[in-house]
């Protein structure tokens, strides 16, 4: 079965492209869904981030993800060691989820796919790109943070020239390109293309 990653900076569409697949019938894992999910249902993590960084992060025993955003955000190092609790959970659940599907192929979809290095993990690699300004405004509609709030999190994230090295394929998703075409002929190049 062959193992495919898609990545982009916020804002720039992931998820939709991969409501579009899964639309085909193809699994899509959502690393950064299930990264949540973790948090309340890995034990062995949640004592980690308790011991990492304190109990404010589970008020009442729940999961409390501002509050561990707000103690990593603009924090490299806290940053790290939140990333080397959570990624090698995340990359196991996904080994496990991909080996119950039964499907040509399937989709891990990732935020940080190149950065975390889970694109290890696929045989190839699509970046959704999106001008920076159609990305800031999508994300303000949909989590009204401020413009500022969200530069800062594009500033934290890898560029889309920087992810670009790492991918094989790339759809468009702004203004000028119609984006069901492109996944259907991405759709097709997979099918097509013998599994690994």
């Amino acid at each position: 079965m062959r193992k495919i990653g898609i990545t982009g900076g916020i804002g720039s569409g992931k998820s939709t492209v991969c409501a579009i697949f899964e639309s085909m019938g193809i699994p899509v894992y959502n690393a950064d869904r299930e990264a949540k999910q973790l948090y309340t249902t890995d034990l062995q993590l949640k004592q980690d981030i308790i011991q990492l960084f304190g109990d404010e992060v589970y008020p009442n025993d729940i999961f409390h993800a501002p509050s561990l955003a707000a103690k990593v955000f603009g924090n490299p190092e806290r940053l790290a060691l939140l990333n080397q609790s959570v990624h090698p959970r995340v990359k196991q659940h996904a080994i496990d989820w991909m080996q119950q599907q039964q499907s040509p192929y399937i989709i891990k979809e990732a935020a940080l796919l190149i950065e975390s290095g889970a694109y290890h993990d696929v045989d190839t690699c699509i970046l959704v790109q999106c001008p920076l300004e159609l990305r800031i405004q999508r994300v303000m509609q949909r989590d009204l943070h401020t413009r500022e709030e969200i530069q800062r999190r594009i500033d934290a994230q890898w560029s889309d020239e920087k992810k670009a090295a790492y991918c094989q394929h790339f759809i468009h998703n702004d203004s000028s390109h119609a984006l069901i075409p492109q996944v259907l002929a991405l759709h097709r190049l997979f099918l097509s293309s013998p599994s690994t």
